[in-house]
């Protein structure tokens, strides 16, 4: 369906949803969008609209019938979401399952929200806002809408990472740790599922609106914390609640709100849980690039930031070792030019970065200054990964061996059925870790 097609059909469609046989539909405009996807807005009657549409093909067909409905229970239970206007899980006059709804003025975008004066006001109380919001979608009565799922997270990304076959020792030690420290049930609750910043519409005051339902179900209404919390939602800032609030400030307001109070240590389970989550999913992003299903430099970088995951589960788990770990000087590299001389490897990556951060980021713009960004990223790591990963993989060789493992994958498998356990091999998986890092990204390195 072109464009202009599209138009004509929200057109028709809007004029009898919002009872207005004069009604145009114009300035319709793609946006970003998910897997799943498309996003639209257009404006109709003097007023803003956002149009969410399912890609051909989606897995999630009639997905929006759902969503819809969990939309207009969030509203009624007194949860700031986008007016809904029109929305149908059948292809219909759309041509695939859609919503419509309002416009909602506000910013999504992380690095603006806690950096710009702007939103500096929304920052002293968006913990507590989140807290408030939380509380309301927790009260949706689970009954309130049909086809919501129910999962066991820790079996369901068991059984993720067992299919890839990626051997993670951090990984299975946190599995571990989950399993022996799963808290009692807090109870039934409809969870958001991706409550973070990029799925918060924020203005000068505080929350506006929260945004794609996607990946809500029935679970236990502490995992929407939990996800808040996690450090990879905080975007570099300290501050543990989205970046821009302490844990109390969300706590207070949610048990204010909720008249449930919160345990700091269950919480701290669907943190952890939330930290392992991230780090499989960046490895299922990953593998579409890889096995062609999408093929994407953008994906392919998220690969190597599986590591900031392990590096966060240590944080959380095993502090003093990652502490140790990060204490230990990085290999230098250098040496006299091997059989192909000077530039070596890491030097031409250098240059050709240096080209991008200059001449390639100076005249690109959107998507393409945003790829720019990623390509500049990925060379620095390459960079890295040429002047210390010969001495890195020489370090992790003994490490391996003094555990009495032949690779990763024993490693994995011996954390996994608890025959490697105690400190030396928290010792050994923390300084992996830390070398991974310092290649990946070394901005991301806890400092204590």
């Amino acid at each position: 369906m072109t464009p202009d097609e599209l138009a004509d059909r929200l057109q028709e469609l809007l004029r009898t949803e919002l009872d207005d046989p004069d009604l145009e539909v114009g300035g319709l405009r793609r946006l970003t969008g998910g897997a799943s996807r498309e996003t639209w807005a257009f404006e109709a009657a003097g007023e803003r609209f956002i149009l969410q549409r399912e890609r051909t093909g989606s897995p999630r067909t009639g997905a929006m019938a759902t969503e819809a409905s969990m939309l207009r229970a969030a509203a009624d239970a007194g949860v700031p979401v986008p007016p809904l206007v029109s929305a149908s899980g059948e292809p219909g006059t759309l041509g695939a399952g859609y919503l419509v709804s309002r416009f909602v003025e506000g910013e999504t975008i992380a690095r603006k929200i806690l950096r710009d004066d702007e939103f500096a006001a929304a920052r002293d109380r968006l913990a507590a806002d989140c807290g408030r919001a939380l509380a309301a979608i927790h009260r949706v009565p689970t009954d309130a809408v049909p086809g919501l799922e129910r999962t066991d997270q820790v079996a369901q990304y068991r059984t993720v990472l067992d299919d890839f076959g990626d051997p993670h020792p951090t990984f299975e030690h946190a599995f571990r740790w989950l399993e022996a420290n799963r808290p009692p049930s807090s109870g039934d609750a409809i969870v958001h599922g991706d409550f973070r910043l990029g799925n918060l519409m924020v203005g000068p005051d505080g929350l506006e609106a929260v945004i794609d339902w996607e990946l809500a179900h029935i679970g236990d209404p502490m995992e929407d914390l939990g996800w808040l919390c996690t450090r990879a939602w905080r975007f570099g800032s300290d501050e543990p609640v989205a970046g821009v609030g302490p844990y109390d400030q969300l706590f207070d307001a949610y048990a204010a709100a909720s008249g449930r109070p919160v345990d700091r240590d269950v919480v701290l389970w669907w943190e952890v849980l939330g930290t392992l989550k991230w780090g499989i999913m960046c490895i299922m992003q990953a593998r579409a690039h890889l096995e062609g299903l999408s093929r994407s430099m953008e994906l392919a970088a998220i690969g190597r930031r599986v590591c900031e995951n392990e590096h966060d589960l240590l944080l959380l788990l095993e502090p003093d070792a990652l502490a140790a770990a990060i204490a230990r000087p990085a290999p230098t590299g250098g040496g006299a030019p091997g059989l192909h001389g000077r530039p070596t490897a890491a030097e031409l990556l250098e240059a050709v970065r240096e080209w991008v951060a200059g001449d390639v980021r100076e005249q690109a713009t959107g998507r393409v200054g945003f790829h720019s960004r990623v390509a500049e990223n990925v060379l620095a790591t390459l960079e890295r990964e040429a002047t210390m990963g010969p001495a890195m993989e020489a370090d992790h060789t003994e490490r391996l061996q003094s555990l009495g493992v032949a690779d990763d994958l024993a490693f994995a498998a011996g954390v996994r059925d608890g025959s490697l356990s105690g400190d030396e091999v928290v010792r050994a998986m923390a300084e992996s870790v830390v070398d991974k890092l310092r290649v990946a990204n070394p901005r991301w390195i806890w400092q204590r």
